[in-house]
């Protein structure tokens, strides 16, 4: 079987290659190449930035085409603001060949040509199904960026949070700051950052801005090496040292931003990672993560500022509550969502388009 893809980046180093099709194309031998104008093929594969606009119009006799997406564009409102401008700034940018305006019919269009669509919740699924009717929920792995477990759950003189993200979402961990404010006043508490130091700011593309700055506008007086004194602290991520980092905090945060269809649509991905780690875990109570939590048995899911507030003290105050999350959450991670189950779901993906 001929099979080409379509990369996130022509390096084949992005973490979002790394983390799906070239995973499994490692662990099961499966040959391929990134597709070539002209080349032959059997299947292809696209990733979220390809051009909506031409493969939708992919001749259907040429090959089967699976298609991936990561974001939930179908569940944002039509009135919008940047979903309105979003199939234009493709255009204008020439990520896109062909005017779409809206962006939300590109990708219905790309999901009825598509002979496979691969998706990361049970909502997008839903969504999707209207227009492709062979439809996979496939989470990223991220089996290689653990290289360290937490085994110690004792706290110290200071209470070590951690959070993990693109900088673009650092606006969802600044609704935590009056819960932590709060908290401070009781308990030393520090914030870890672990993100991009600078990011483009629009289309992943234009004007470079400084994650520094918008994070000591967030959150005041930002620090950038594991410094117990500091309220805050940033660090550049890096594979080498995301986990040490991780599991020498004490607690994980996930807050999302309730007023946002695309981060309340968002997978469990980055709740699974921390529990890979052994990390307990406290999170926003978006599908995604109730589901997740529900699966092993922990409620460490927030529906506000007063759960944030009783749930990270609980944890702050009780060592039994903070290793049995922990050890619930990797026994999840790595039975629920462990490397066979992974690989499993994208040999039914394949075997669903041959």
């Amino acid at each position: 079987m001929r099979i080409g893809f379509v990369p996130f980046s022509k390096s084949l180093q992005h973490p979002f290659d790394l983390r799906n099709f070239l995973y499994f194309a490692n662990k099961r031998g499966v040959k391929f190449e990134v597709v070539k104008p002209g080349g032959d093929y059997d299947v292809i594969l696209l990733t979220p930035p390809v051009d909506l606009t031409a493969w939708s119009r992919y001749d259907k006799s040429k090959a089967k085409i699976i298609y991936m997406i990561v974001d939930s564009y179908l569940a944002v409102p039509w009135f919008d603001i940047k979903g309105a401008l979003r199939g234009l700034a493709k255009y204008v940018s020439r990520e896109h060949k062909y005017l779409q305006m809206n962006y939300s019919r590109a990708i219905k269009d790309m999901c009825r040509r598509a002979d496979a669509v691969v998706c990361t919740t049970v909502e997008q699924k839903n969504d999707i199904l209207e227009y492709c009717k062979n439809v996979h929920v496939i989470l990223d792995c991220h089996f290689k960026s653990v290289r360290e477990v937490k085994t110690d759950y004792s706290i110290g003189s200071r209470v070590n949070l951690v959070w993990e993200g693109l900088p673009d979402n650092m606006s969802g961990l600044a609704q935590l700051n009056d819960v932590l404010a709060q908290l401070r006043k009781k308990y030393p508490i520090s914030l870890h950052i672990i993100t991009d130091l600078e990011h483009k700011r629009y289309m992943n593309k234009l004007r470079t801005k400084s994650t520094v700055q918008e994070a000591k506008c967030l959150f005041g007086d930002v620090h950038h090496l594991f410094n117990t004194d500091s309220p805050v602290c940033l660090y550049q991520w890096n594979i080498g040292m995301f986990s040490r980092i991780v599991t020498n905090c004490d607690l994980a945060v996930i807050p999302l931003d309730p007023r946002s269809p695309l981060a309340m649509g968002k997978p469990e991905n980055k709740l699974v990672l921390f529990w890979r780690m052994g990390m307990p875990t406290i999170v926003t109570a978006s599908p995604a993560y109730v589901r997740a939590m529900e699966k092993c048995g922990l409620d460490l899911y927030c529906q506000n500022s007063a759960d944030w507030y009783e749930k990270l003290e609980r944890l702050i105050v009780d060592f039994a509550a903070r290793k049995t999350a922990g050890a619930l959450g990797k026994q999840c991670a790595d039975s629920v969502y462990g490397e066979d189950v992974y690989l499993e779901q994208w040999d039914r993906l394949f075997q669903s388009v041959v």
